[in-house]
């Protein structure tokens, strides 16, 4: 399940997930986010958390995530994920390298570094 993070700056997507991620959750909570965030900016940064509670992504949501980071490729300004699954860390790591953007990677607790490098 995804939920938005409302304590951000306006330029700045926060969701956090706990339990299975749907492809669902992608389709009625992230997408529709990201394209009312992208209304009023033309660069966005995004917060994601991968809770303790996190048990894992279906694989309708890995293609939704793929199409939805090649769709706004050069339109993140940075991305912090906070994370205590290696293999997703490692995963984005190798990955963010062909990001246009800066992307950090968190402990969960480190949430609180987390927003504020983000916010920065």
């Amino acid at each position: 399940m995804l939920t938005i993070i409302n304590d951000l700056p306006d330029n700045v997507l926060g969701v956090s997930g706990e339990g299975k991620i749907t492809g669902k959750d992608y389709e009625t909570v992230l997408i529709p986010a990201i394209a009312e965030k992208f209304k009023a900016n033309k660069k966005l940064r995004m917060l994601y958390q991968l809770g303790v509670n996190f048990t894992g992504f279906d694989l309708s949501a890995m293609l939704d995530d793929a199409k939805m980071g090649m769709k706004h490729l050069s339109a993140w300004d940075r991305i912090a994920l906070v994370s205590d699954h290696e293999m997703i860390n490692t995963f984005a790591k190798f990955f963010g390298h062909m990001l246009s953007c800066e992307l950090r990677i968190f402990k969960n607790a480190e949430m609180g570094e987390a927003k504020k490098w983000i916010t920065e």
